[in-house]
């Protein structure tokens, strides 16, 4: 399991580029950051919601009812305008930070 603190920071960038490739609910999303990581992170249903809350409040994400589906109507997540600029501003940050971390990491032996 990776540590959550080591990916907190970029929590907002990962559901961002989720629904990015498409719509989604919060139970999608979870699985499917489960899913890719091989269960090597599993995201807790209250930090999700809270990022998902502050995504909202950034209007970097919108919110509507879904189709109805075993039960109940699911509240899907798509991506703003805002949003996608805010994603390729964050991602042009990560491979910033990926290039200086590897470079401060790596071994100079």
């Amino acid at each position: 399991m990776i540590n959550s603190d080591i990916i907190r920071g970029h929590l907002e960038s990962v559901i961002l580029k989720l629904i990015i490739e498409k719509d989604m609910y919060g139970y999608e999303i979870s699985n499917c950051i489960a899913e890719r990581t091989q269960d090597r992170f599993n995201i807790k249903e209250a930090t999700l919601y809270s990022v998902i809350g502050r995504l909202q409040k950034k209007d970097l994400i919108a919110p509507y009812m879904g189709e109805k589906s075993h039960g109940g109507k699911r509240r899907y997540y798509k991506i703003t305008p805002l949003g996608l600029a805010y994603y390729e501003q964050k991602l042009t940050e990560w491979t910033e930070i990926k290039d200086v971390l590897e470079t401060l990491l790596e071994d100079k032996s």
